[in-house]
């Protein structure tokens, strides 16, 4: 395997090679997939602890990109936004999508074959109808109390 660093300045196939907890925040940040599915409002169960995607996204959220419009500032915005880390990851991954690229290398998976990373294409997810690109609706159009109407299956 070659270690040649590629146009992003990673190293090709990272993933495979370091642990979660060994990565650089560039390597972190490149795991994501932009699919926008952790910006998406979620209801838990409060009984199973099951956790429902819902099509009702963050204010935030750009519906067309599937990327956060304020991304760098985001906490002015919304305060609870959680930065996800390598060092967090084992209290949240039970709430992110099976897709995701952090829940699967906690999990020990390989990533999907549609991941930008894999096919060098940031559309990819896109293109594999995983994300939710103009599939969402804003938070501030949708009162809390009928999320439950929003309520999706992942893709």
């Amino acid at each position: 395997m070659s270690d040649v660093i590629d146009r992003k300045g990673l190293a090709p196939r990272f993933w495979e090679r370091k642990s979660i907890d060994k990565m650089s925040q560039k390597e972190w940040e490149a795991l994501c997939d932009g699919c926008g599915k952790c910006c998406l409002n979620k209801l838990e169960d409060e009984d199973s602890g099951v956790v429902a995607l819902t099509r009702v996204a963050c204010r935030l959220l750009d519906g067309s990109t599937c990327l956060c419009s304020q991304y760098d500032i985001r906490h002015q915005f919304v305060p609870e936004c959680i930065v996800l880390r390598p060092s967090n990851i084992a209290e949240n991954a039970y709430w992110m999508p099976d897709s995701c690229a952090y829940k699967r290398l906690y999990q020990n998976k390989p990533l999907p074959e549609w991941h930008p990373l894999i096919t060098g294409d940031p559309n990819s997810p896109h293109q594999a109808g995983i994300s939710l690109r103009d599939q969402t609706v804003p938070e501030h159009e949708v009162d809390d109390d009928e999320w439950e109407e929003y309520i999706i299956e992942e893709p």
